[in-house]
């Protein structure tokens, strides 16, 4: 397990001031909305989108937990830093394998991040025939359904 103080110390994680915690707790609270309804959105017509943006209300999420319960701000690597963190600070195996698969999901159909060049692979450029739509439709809900919508209740619980 990697230790908080080792990310303070490379930079990848700080600690937010009390001046930005408000505004910080206000983007993340809007941003997990915003991401979820899209992705509820666009699971028939963009199911690539909407399970980028599923990811995304997760991530969101997560560091929302982050900033509320820890007073914690991801810097670098935001997106496997977060999940280093997530594992540090809390003992729930089942949050930590979604929040993971999640990731993945994300990692494999993200072909804008850096970090995700390394994971292409053919199906994000799915070929829009209707078979094709309907797999990646059908992904999509599963996705939502039975990861994003589970991961944040949890986490929301964890916020109680």
């Amino acid at each position: 397990m990697v230790k908080i103080d080792i990310l303070i110390k490379e930079k990848k994680v700080s600690k937010i001031n009390e001046l930005e915690l408000e505004r910080y707790i206000n983007f993340f609270e809007s941003s997990v909305n915003d991401n979820l309804e899209h992705s509820k959105f666009n699971i028939e017509k963009f199911p690539r989108w909407a399970i980028i943006s599923g990811y995304y209300a997760m991530h969101d999420m997560t560091k929302l937990f982050l900033a509320k319960r820890f007073r914690l701000k991801i810097d670098l690597e935001v997106h496997s830093t977060t999940i280093k963190v997530l594992k540090e600070l809390i003992d729930n195996k089942e949050l930590l394998n979604l929040i993971e698969k999640g990731y993945k999901e994300f990692i494999t159909l993200a072909n804008d991040l850096a970090e995700a060049k390394k994971e292409r692979v053919k199906a994000q450029y799915y070929t829009g025939t209707p078979f094709m739509k309907e797999e990646y439709s059908n992904r999509a809900k599963i996705f939502y359904n039975s990861i994003v919508l589970i991961y944040l209740n949890k986490m929301k619980r964890l916020l109680e």
